[in-house]
């Protein structure tokens, strides 16, 4: 059975896209090749734990096991040292990308406070980046257990090959942006 996400995407933003951009061949319809969690922890250093609530905190958002990622070089003036635990990340694709996404537009989007909409940049190749400052918006997490406000980059990863293409997929998915108008989910 295909998941509500990627039945969104085959019937509805598929055909819509193809449409605005008169591509010729079907196979150039950009869409979503993954979606990069990535939680930056800063904590470490007043509390040893933070790491492993981080951890189980990602885990529960992405429904998969997060990675830890470690400092490449010591740098001094942030006190980090070569091999120590800076991040941690998830890589999510097939049906958990869409599951994800079509959690993330349609439950934790409209959770955020004061919320006007994502800005419209993408990074030149396709791919659009936004920052959360808070998880605690995600319903997947039990508030009483979560000790802190941990921000997180969510990063959508397309086959685009101009920004303008990701951001119209996007918008399509269910994705505000400010300034563009708002496509309805299912």
């Amino acid at each position: 059975m295909m998941s509500r996400g990627k039945k969104r995407f085959t019937e509805k933003v598929k055909p819509e896209i193809n449409k605005k951009f008169n591509y010729s061949n079907p196979m150039m319809v950009p869409a979503l090749q993954k979606v990069v969690i990535n939680m930056g922890i800063a904590e470490i250093f007043r509390d040893k734990n933070a790491i492993q609530e981080c951890f189980n905190e990602l885990m529960l958002i992405a429904g998969q096991k997060p990675i830890l990622c470690r400092a490449k070089k010591s740098i001094s003036n942030f006190k980090i040292r070569e091999g120590m635990p800076i991040g941690i990340k998830v890589t999510l694709r097939g049906d958990r990308l869409y599951d994800f996404v079509d959690r993330f537009f349609n439950i934790v989007v409209p959770r955020i406070r004061d919320f006007r909409g994502f800005n419209p940049k993408a990074d030149g190749s396709g791919n659009v980046t936004l920052g959360i400052d808070d998880h605690q918006i995600f319903p997947e997490l039990d508030l009483d257990k979560v000790k802190r406000t941990q921000g997180m980059n969510i990063s959508f990863v397309t086959t685009a090959k101009t920004d303008d293409e990701a951001i119209e997929l996007l918008r399509l998915l269910g994705l505000p942006f400010t300034g563009l108008p708002v496509h309805t989910a299912i």
